[in-house]
């Protein structure tokens, strides 16, 4: 479905679940990252109707996301932590158009975006599969789903708003550069390495 060029090393469950309270606090964080830009999407590009709507709901969305897993953390004991750097997500900035259309940094910063839940997608589908809490288990295969539609939405929101070839031709640039970062992330026992 997302045409991920290198899938996660099976391996990083294993990282990442050494440590709950840092994969949980990671991926808290993450949510709270999503839910901020959707609103920094609006923000910026507030002349495309479908797209603020769109974001409104997400970032909502992306809000109850970080309070569940607040939640999760709270009832295992184990606190926030201090928001860290995502370096995953520093690295994708880098390959941004910049300077051209505001409809082309538009695009790929949807692409970005749906990269980025992609990757969400296929880590909280390994997490649902091989975490050995039955409860987070359930909460990782239900996060998964939406992760996919989110997805769904940004490359749909490209397309519409910027046309199907262009976007189509540039995901496909974005998914070989994916394939490079991810092998600098390895060793991360974060939701992006």
């Amino acid at each position: 479905m997302f045409r991920l060029q290198l899938p996660t090393d099976p391996r990083w469950v294993n990282l990442a679940t050494q440590d709950l309270s840092e994969i949980l606090s990671d991926h808290a964080w993450c949510e709270q990252k999503a839910a901020s830009s959707a609103i920094s999407l609006m923000v910026q590009f507030p002349e495309y109707p479908e797209l603020v709507e769109q974001m409104s709901a997400l970032a909502k969305e992306e809000m109850e996301h970080f309070q569940r897993v607040f939640s999760a953390l709270k009832q295992r004991g184990l606190s926030l932590g201090r928001e860290r750097k995502d370096a995953y997500v520093g690295a994708l900035l880098d390959f941004q158009i910049k300077g051209q259309s505001a409809q082309n940094r538009l695009r790929d910063k949807l692409l970005m975006a749906a990269l980025i839940e992609a990757r969400s997608c296929e880590r909280f589908r390994l997490l649902s599969e091989q975490l050995p809490d039955p409860e987070l288990k359930a909460f990782y295969r239900e996060l998964m789903e939406s992760e996919a539609g989110h997805y769904t939405l940004f490359i749909a929101l490209a397309r519409n708003l910027t046309g199907r070839d262009a976007t189509d031709e540039r995901w496909k640039e974005w998914l070989d550069y994916e394939a490079g970062i991810l092998l600098q992330f390895s060793e991360g026992k974060g939701i992006h390495g």
